[in-house]
């Protein structure tokens, strides 16, 4: 069964359609600091906008623990979605309360109406099944369809990720099919030659796309945090460095596996090594294989590859024509530790061919650096979904919708 869409739900005009949003954005004192998913968002809501729906928008943002916390309310994100659409856009300051029910029940169509952060309630992430559908339940008074958006968590079982879309007629936004035609293009039949950059902290959060996609790809760049375990596993000494000494085995098995299928594993020949972490620590160049003949010694930290290493995968990328990255290369929240992810990412704007930086950290380094959304082929909303879907796991948001 396909992937059932937006016009699979017929003539919308009148109709209330819940749209199950990913909104959650990083705030600061209140004030988004990147709105890059509200952004995503759009495509959806104005065309149900000009289908005439009354829209009902709903969306979890950080992690509140199943009660009302203002500092996670979805308020300033309603704000700006007014801003962005051009229009009112009406705030409930419950999920499924007296405010929920009013906000919705004042809708015009073409109107918008946003409730307030799902997760405040227990049963949109409870474990019990029943909690979940019982609070699906109540969601789904509020509206005639849902449109799931999210894909940032189409690989959770929530009550409105999973559960809503059992109950009332159901198909996925805009966004979710352009994130699958991307990913798929990835996965079956891309073109060549094919370059993977992994980083961020730990190599335990990629093993299951690295199994999955090294029998696929051409080069696989490592960086990050992760990249001292390969460091280590190849009997490198990465001094006080964030290391993984359980996974060191299973590293070991990934390079054999990769010269075995002829995969490149591009590991870093240098590294930014610092006295300490933060911001303003001392720190200095040093080859991969010395990381220790520091001023610092054994308790030196690695925070970024070096730049002769940014420059060799900066090469890579280019001369490749796809190009999926996910994991900043350093501690890019502080300048002296941003350098490489910097390179890694104006690399990834001259490829020619589809370029895609996989969501999470990637996508907030590449707008905190200074890049434009269009400058890339693709910025994924969902990094652990993207990885879940590059491992071949079964996602239970998308497969409620039909995908198979």
């Amino acid at each position: 069964m396909a992937l059932r869409t937006l016009e699979s739900l017929g003539s919308l005009a009148g109709t209330r359609v819940i749209v199950r949003c990913d909104l959650n954005v990083p705030l600061k004192d209140g004030v988004i600091t990147d709105d890059g998913r509200v952004r995503a968002s759009l495509p959806t809501l104005n065309a149900l906008i000009n289908a005439g729906a009354r829209v009902v928008v709903c969306s979890h943002l950080g992690r509140p623990d199943g009660s009302p916390d203002p500092k996670y309310s979805l308020e300033p994100v309603a704000q700006r979605l007014s801003e962005l659409l051009g229009q009112p856009v009406a705030f409930a300051r419950d999920t499924v309360g007296e405010s929920a029910r009013e906000a919705v029940a004042s809708l015009g169509d073409g109107d918008v109406a946003v409730i307030e952060n799902l997760r405040f309630n227990p049963g949109e992430t409870s474990k019990d099944e029943a909690e979940r559908q019982a609070f699906a339940r109540q969601l789904a008074e509020l509206g005639d369809a849902l449109v799931s958006d999210g894909f940032g968590v189409v690989h959770r079982k929530q009550a409105s990720v999973y559960d809503l879309a059992q109950i009332v007629p159901s198909a996925a936004g805009l966004l979710i099919q352009k994130e699958l035609e991307v990913l798929d293009r990835l996965t079956e039949n891309p073109e060549r030659p094919y370059t993977v950059v992994l980083g961020g902290s730990k190599v335990s959060d990629k093993l299951g796309v690295i199994e999955h996609l090294l029998p696929r790809v051409d080069k696989l760049l490592v960086g990050g945090g992760m990249m001292f375990t390969f460091l280590a596993a190849e009997g490198n000494k990465v001094g006080s460095s964030l290391l993984e000494q359980d996974q060191i085995d299973t590293v070991k098995g990934y390079l054999a596996t990769a010269k075995e299928r002829g995969v490149e594993i591009v590991l870093p020949v240098d590294a930014v090594v610092a006295a300490s972490f933060s911001a303003d620590a001392e720190h200095v160049v040093a080859d991969a294989v010395a990381l220790e003949d520091t001023p610092f010694g054994a308790s030196g930290l690695g925070l970024d590859i070096g730049p002769r290493t940014a420059d060799l995968f900066a090469e890579a990328i280019r001369d490749s024509r796809t190009v999926f990255w996910n994991g900043p290369m350093g501690v890019f929240e502080m300048a002296a530790f941003a350098a490489g992810t910097k390179t890694v990412a104006k690399a990834l704007t001259e490829v020619d061919g589809l370029s895609v930086v996989g969501g999470g950290d990637s996508a907030a380094a590449v707008r905190q650096l200074g890049f434009a959304d269009d400058q890339f082929g693709h910025i994924s909303t969902g990094g652990g979904a993207s990885l879940e879907f590059l491992e071949g796991k079964k996602l239970p948001g998308l497969e409620v919708l039909g995908w198979q």
